[in-house]
């Protein structure tokens, strides 16, 4: 395996194999797999019901399926909550953002996680509140966040400048992947490429995304790897460069143009 660039990648710091997902008589996952490399950007879609959800959930620990393996950093792993996930380094931005809007950065950025005084202060629950800031701007800062006033409540600030938070947030805590369910759902179209340009600065310190989207211009300008579902099954592994996105689609509906791109694609 290679990445965007042409080196070799190594081991995936995420491997799933063999997901099965039945909900009652419905079946949402069919014999999955995916692999999860580091510094790339995955790009899962499909239509609805295809199984984007259901699979993120899985990977995230939200459920546990009826079947099959996964593997993190080389070593078999249950996903048994959330938490265990994030324990992990696995992070999450989810379609709603997940923040708190009357909150400001800082109190989003550490919210569960906040940090102590130290000594006799810290003991009695005192929260350091300088060293969250300075920490807040530094990550910010490394992620090109533009925030105009830490101390204004995000329900003040512009959908893009919510979502950077929330990105960075998730960045803040997560050491090994990132997953962001339609993170550009909902912004115009100078906030979208804010927030592209963010998915792209988050793989470049090495941290892989996995990016569930609808909008195909903006999985074709910043996915390496494009994984579709459909009828909770892998339809078809794209690469962007290659592939058009006609064929994307044609591999969402099933139609034999697009499942000759999936053969094209693994070499088939």
């Amino acid at each position: 395996m290679t990445d965007g660039a042409g080196g070799a990648r190594g081991e995936p710091i995420l491997r799933a194999t063999h997901i099965n997902k039945h909900f009652g008589p419905v079946r949402a996952l069919h014999d999955v797999a995916i692999e999860v490399f580091p510094g790339e950007v995955v790009a899962l879609i499909g239509d609805n019901g295809a199984g984007k959800s259901t699979l993120v959930n899985v990977l995230t620990g939200v459920l546990q399926p009826d079947a099959g393996e996964i593997e993190f950093d080389g070593r078999r792993v249950s996903l048994s909550s959330p938490s265990a996930a994030r324990a992990l380094g696995i992070e999450t931005v989810y379609q709603d953002l997940a923040i708190a809007p009357h909150l400001d950065a800082v109190a989003n950025i550490f919210l569960g996680r906040e940090r102590l005084k130290s000594g006799v202060a810290g003991g009695l629950g005192f929260l350091d509140n300088g060293k969250m800031r300075e920490e807040t701007e530094q990550q910010l800062g490394r992620l090109r966040v533009r925030i105009p006033n830490l101390t204004r409540r995000l329900v003040t600030l512009s959908g893009g400048q919510r979502q950077g938070v929330a990105v960075a947030r998730a960045v803040m805590w997560a050491s090994k992947i990132v997953f962001m369910d339609e993170p550009t759902a909902a912004l115009g179209v100078a906030q979208t490429e804010q927030v592209l340009d963010l998915i792209k600065r988050v793989r470049d310190t090495g941290i892989p995304v996995v990016f569930i989207s609808h909008n195909m211009p903006n999985v074709f300008e910043v996915a390496d790897r494009i994984v579709v579902l459909r009828l909770g099954e892998v339809a078809a592994h794209l690469d962007p460069k290659t592939a058009t996105i006609d064929d994307a689609v044609s591999a969402m509906t099933g139609s034999l143009r697009g499942m000759a791109a999936a053969r094209s694609e693994q070499g088939g």
